[in-house]
């Protein structure tokens, strides 16, 4: 008897279960822009660099980077300013853009260039990237 009543509830206990149900309602997306109209007067200097490395291991813990980045630069069009965990080669961009900026004295990089080195063991990964451009001072912004 006790082994029946323990099958039963066995059975019920695995037939219910829990039942979510989701009411989704159709949206539009929400298109917006902003426009200004100011022009920038921009200074063109010599040539500026800035080098930058990361490793990754398992594809997605980082170690052993830079910690200062360029901000308000997006990569790849992500969402997160570049600085994506499941991105690195943005990441790794963004900090070779600042570190040209910082160590020239720029206030941008006039027709940056990257060169991106990928050396891939599987499991184990490193990013190399290389930013070349032209120094770019803003003199006024009308």
């Amino acid at each position: 008897m006790f082994l029946k009543c323990a099958a039963l509830s066995t059975l019920i206990a695995t037939a219910s279960g829990c039942v979510s149900y989701n009411a989704s309602q159709p949206s539009a997306p929400i298109d917006s822009s902003v426009k200004a109209d100011l022009k920038a007067d921009v200074a063109v200097g010599e040539s500026i660099t800035g080098q930058s490395s990361v490793n990754i291991l398992f594809g997605f813990l980082k170690f052993g980077g830079d910690t200062q980045f360029a901000d308000g630069v997006a990569y790849g069009g992500g969402t997160g300013g570049g600085l994506s965990m499941l991105d690195p080669v943005s990441a790794v961009k963004s900090a070779a853009a600042y570190k040209a900026v910082k160590a020239s004295g720029a206030d941008l990089i006039v027709a940056p260039r990257y060169e991106v080195t990928e050396q891939n063991y599987f499991i184990f990964k490193k990013v190399d990237v290389t930013v070349k451009g032209n120094k770019g001072n803003i003199r006024s912004i009308r």
